[in-house]
């Protein structure tokens, strides 16, 4: 095969361009026409991009509108269109598509002015289970506390950092605030599996935060987060930095076809849905997500129209009191900020690791032997105790580095002699974790 492309390109090498001497860089920006620029991204990829660096919805739909028109052009060398919720990037085969003849494709699909009256989409109401603070989300608290940052301001309540920095009175105003929102989906596979983002339609329901800093190393698979001004399910267990509310039910159905995850949709969500969220308790949760997967569960959904130019009418209307949504949000923010800096908190700094100890203080005691570390990392979970006898096999000690869970068990039976870590502690690869006696030696 390579053999084939290598002759294929021979051939061709004398109507091949031959490249310039000199300098050959060009400017990213290569086509903009009043709020729309164009950016050459790599070398088959245009990125389309709308109005200035804020929410606005309009942007969405006027994304939208390019992505529908540029999908109806079959044959032009379109590979493939991705929107954003203010940008369209778009993929094209430069052997049957020249860069310039995409850009007067695109300058005239946004020739004409639309009425924002004409312009609507297909929206679903989607109404979703919300174990609010559920128990996987403060777990992944505690091991954000643990492992990674324990004077974070947003620990240990993601919640009541963010009742503080958006200026409401009580945890249950952020509560209230969730549940009453209807979230509207401008994107999908928010870093991964469906996982949406979404933001209130109405923006007297947009609570606002900042991101984890540093990032969590754990969050639990549909743990539902707010980040910036957006809303976030987690579509699969990871990382993640938006700041905990609940958890809900699976964004992404691989094995089975269920009625919420027809034929060709392993996805559950689309574009221009909206979220609604409605209460369960914790254990009500697991019991949907043992359930949803295999459709033994049924989400309920009602079919609608969104239209711009009913929802500009929308925004004009509550204008007011969205501008008073705004200026408390900016004041608790700033207040927040100064907390912050009066705490030594404005600026995060990772403490430096403790030195390894040396080879006399890990050295095992005589009939004893060491069950070392594997990788540098820190110590989640301690799961044996002095004294303790143990069976081949048996978990001893978890660690946690690299966004992973590394388990430490025993090499055989024996008894616990001493622990040479501690939970939360840092320790380096190959150092001594737990001293024990091997049965023989005990007997």
């Amino acid at each position: 095969m390579d053999r084939a492309i290598d002759d294929t390109l021979a051939g061709r090498a004398d109507s091949l361009p031959s490249l310039p001497a000199g300098d050959i860089t060009e400017p990213a920006v290569v086509w903009s026409a009043g709020d729309v620029v164009s950016r050459q991204a790599g070398d088959r990829y245009l990125l389309i991009e709308f109005g200035p660096l804020e929410l606005d919805l309009s942007l969405r739909f006027r994304v939208h509108a390019l992505e529908q028109t540029l999908r109806g052009l079959t044959g032009e060398g379109i590979l493939d269109i991705t929107p954003g919720i203010r940008s369209l990037q778009v993929h094209f085969d430069g052997s049957r598509l020249r860069r310039q003849q995409l850009l007067e494709m695109v300058e005239e699909a946004l020739g004409g002015a639309q009425d924002p009256d004409a312009i609507e989409v297909p929206s679903r109401v989607v109404h979703l289970p919300l174990s609010w603070d559920d128990p996987a989300t403060r777990l992944a608290i505690e091991k954000y506390m643990q492992s990674v940052r324990p004077d974070a301001p947003w620990c240990p309540s993601n919640i009541e950092f963010i009742r503080r920095i958006n200026g409401l009175d009580s945890e249950f105003d952020v509560q209230r605030i969730v549940y009453d929102a209807s979230y509207l989906v401008l994107g999908l596979g928010d870093v991964y599996l469906g996982a949406p983002v979404a933001t209130p339609v109405d923006p007297r329901h947009r609570l606002v935060t900042t991101k984890y800093n540093p990032a969590r190393t754990w969050t639990a698979e549909n743990s539902v987060g707010i980040g910036g001004a957006y809303l976030c399910v987690y579509g699969m267990e990871g990382p993640g930095g938006y700041q905990f509310v609940g958890r809900t039910v699976q964004m992404w159905n691989t094995h089975r076809v269920t009625p919420d995850f027809p034929t060709g949709s392993p996805w559950l969500l689309r574009f221009f849905d909206q979220i609604r969220f409605y209460p369960v308790t914790a254990a009500e949760l697991l019991e949907l997500r043992d359930a949803f997967p295999h459709g033994r569960f049924q989400l309920r959904t009602e079919d609608k129209v969104f239209r711009l130019g009913d929802y500009l009418r929308f925004l004009a209307s509550i204008r007011g009191e969205a501008d008073v949504c705004k200026r408390r949000q900016q004041a608790a923010f700033e207040e927040e900020r100064e907390r912050w800096a009066a705490a030594g908190q404005a600026a995060y700094v990772d403490e430096p690791t403790a030195p390894a100890p040396s080879a006399d203080e890990d050295a095992p005691p005589e009939g004893c032997a060491a069950v070392r570390s594997p990788i540098t990392a820190s110590v989640w979970q301690i799961a044996v105790e002095p004294g303790q006898h143990v069976e081949p096999g048996q978990k001893l000690i978890v660690l946690e580095a690299m966004k992973m869970e590394v388990s430490v068990v025993a090499p055989q039976g024996g008894v616990v002699e001493a622990l040479r870590c501690s939970k939360g502690g840092m320790v380096s690869a190959g150092q001594s974790l737990v001293m024990f006696k091997p049965d023989q030696e005990a007997a």
